[in-house]
């Protein structure tokens, strides 16, 4: 029974699930900001509703994943026999009820909060799958679809008034992933050092975009500088020695920081629209997630 559960725990990626969490934290901070509410205030008086998302976007992301491993158990019976599906510890139309089960559960928490959030649900959920069944093969459709699934993440958590604007902040996360996806790309064989070199150039845009994004909006750079920082160490140390020593193992190590990472990146969106102490709570996400990739592979 131990063994099951673990097997059914793999294919989520118990590490990854706080990422997840994190962007919809991240996306009700900025949305409060520019609506001028407060979010004490909105916490108090609708937690609800935000911890609804939460859960939304948990289950969303666990079903996606999910997914990703039915779609690849051939290939992963050949390049990573040690997963859940090619070792037989979940069968591969249980996998598939599972995933199905669990995005069915996100899209209901999410038309449970808003009519706008249940359709970013659906958008979420066609991007997800459309990722893992055909774009995830492709070289430049799979990483931006990719990306556009955090995005539409980030969205998710902004839709939780009814509403949105300023959802151009959303493309800053659609970038980072298409960096974090380029990478993955040597995950198995290594010799990727292009894509290092791409994805430390999007990196930087990325750390840009958010201080000038936070500068235009609200001027809170101080509160801001230390979380971005911290962000940036996080992404560029693995990704600097994955270039110069360039094995699967450090790749992996890269692509694992640039994940896990996604915490800090949501911190930063929080510092700068809200406060330091929101931003450190959601950074306490971070040795969370650092746990579970203790026991359970991030990618």
């Amino acid at each position: 029974m131990g063994i099951i559960l673990k097997g059914y725990l793999q294919l989520m990626r118990p590490a990854n699930l706080p990422t997840a969490a994190a962007d919809i934290l991240a996306g009700i901070t900025i949305i409060l900001y520019l609506q001028n509410l407060d979010v004490i205030t909105f916490l108090g008086e609708q937690g609800g509703d935000v911890f609804i998302l939460v859960f939304s976007s948990v289950a969303l992301y666990a079903g996606g994943v999910v997914f990703n491993d039915v779609f690849d158990a051939e290939l992963d019976a050949v390049e990573r026999p040690e997963r859940a599906i090619p070792s037989g510890r979940v069968p591969k139309r249980k996998a598939i009820y599972f995933g199905t089960v669990l995005m069915l559960i996100g899209i209901a928490l999410a038309f449970k909060c808003t009519l706008l959030s249940g359709l970013i649900s659906v958008m979420l959920t066609i991007a997800i799958l459309a990722y893992d069944g055909y774009f995830k093969q492709f070289g430049f459709a799979g990483p931006l679809n990719m990306g556009i699934c955090r995005g539409l993440n980030l969205l998710l958590g902004m839709s939780i008034l009814g509403s949105l604007s300023h959802w151009y902040i959303s493309l800053v996360p659609v970038v980072y992933i298409f960096a974090i996806t380029l990478i993955s790309r040597g995950e198995v064989h290594g010799n990727n050092k292009k894509h290092i070199v791409w994805a430390g150039i999007l990196y930087a845009i990325v750390v840009l975009s958010i201080a000038l994004i936070v500068m235009q909006q609200k001027d809170n750079l101080l509160v801001l500088l230390p979380f971005l920082l911290l962000f940036g160490f996080l992404i560029y140390s693995p990704l600097i020695k994955a270039y110069k020593e360039n094995s699967p193992k450090n790749i992996k190590k890269a692509v694992m920081g640039g994940v896990l990472s996604l915490v800090v990146m949501n911190a930063c969106w929080v510092a700068g629209f809200s406060n330091w102490y929101l931003a450190l709570a959601v950074l306490l996400l971070l040795p969370i997630s650092m746990l579970l990739s203790k026991l359970f592979a991030v990618t």
